[in-house]
């Protein structure tokens, strides 16, 4: 490990240059409100699909957020430097997004009423297409060839820990009927009938047009084309996309 670009957090690998000990702890003393959405993951398991997803969903389809404010601001990262930037200018119902394991989540999640989004995704096509982000990736070390990076990512030794880890905490949380699991397969097969499904776990009653409005809008083509959507807005510095384009290939990049 690179003990430029990453750290140990509590046991847990993250990059120094979007995860500085200042934004975690600003995670962890996060007053998380009632009506607050958090859909969690690990890392390249749908984080960026499910921004736009409970953008539009929350906003029973209104398509000014998606079309004026970059995902990473309407829908923040918990434990990322830019939500205490934003988290003022959020709107409730609030939505974030974490990679965060369940034991790291802050106290305020258990004593509110927020409810949790966990998306799993089959774990083979997780490992290539963080390989894939590695590459393009400025703030994370370079994976070396697939089959070293398949070893550290078997072992557990990447950013977030091991997937198996994660999945298993978020399994037993002990949040009863405010979280919801469903897989990122589920939202590939059929995204109105997941979107349904979000829908009512949220109390949003949406109507059969709104989600197929939303589900147009949140296909692959629309948010590849989307600025506000496809990471394109993000400097060079950051990311490189002459070495892999964020969105990849339709539904193998792990939007």
């Amino acid at each position: 490990m690179s003990s430029e670009m990453y750290m140990y957090y509590h046991g847990l690998m993250v990059p120094r240059e979007t995860h500085p000990q200042e934004s975690l702890n600003f995670a962890q003393e996060f007053s998380f409100k009632d009506d607050d959405v958090l859909a969690v993951t690990y890392p390249k398991s749908g984080t960026v699909w499910m921004q736009e997803i409970l953008s539009l969903v929350l906003n029973g389809g209104d398509l000014t957020p998606i079309q004026t404010i970059p995902n990473w601001d309407r829908v923040p990262w918990l434990e990322n430097t830019r939500l205490a930037k934003v988290v003022d200018r959020l709107k409730s119902p609030r939505a974030l997004v974490s990679h965060f394991p369940y034991y790291l989540m802050p106290q305020s999640l258990h004593t509110s009423k927020a409810k949790v989004i966990y998306i799993m995704r089959n774990p083979k096509d997780v490992m290539v297409s963080s390989y894939y982000f590695h590459r393009m990736a400025r703030f994370l070390e370079d994976p070396g060839t697939f089959d070293e990076f398949m070893e550290k990512f078997l072992e557990g030794k990447v950013l977030f820990g091991k997937w198996t880890d994660h999945v298993k905490g978020w399994r037993l949380a002990k949040l009863g009927d405010r979280i919801l699991y469903i897989t990122y397969e589920e939202m590939v097969k059929d995204l109105p009938e997941a979107l349904r499904h979000i829908s009512d776990f949220l109390g949003r009653n949406l109507s059969e047009e709104t989600i197929q409005k939303i589900a147009e809008h949140c296909s692959f083509k629309s948010m590849k084309a989307n600025q506000m959507s496809n990471f394109s807005l993000v400097p060079k510095k950051y990311m490189d996309s002459e070495k892999s384009n964020f969105f990849r290939k339709a539904y193998t990049s792990g939007i």
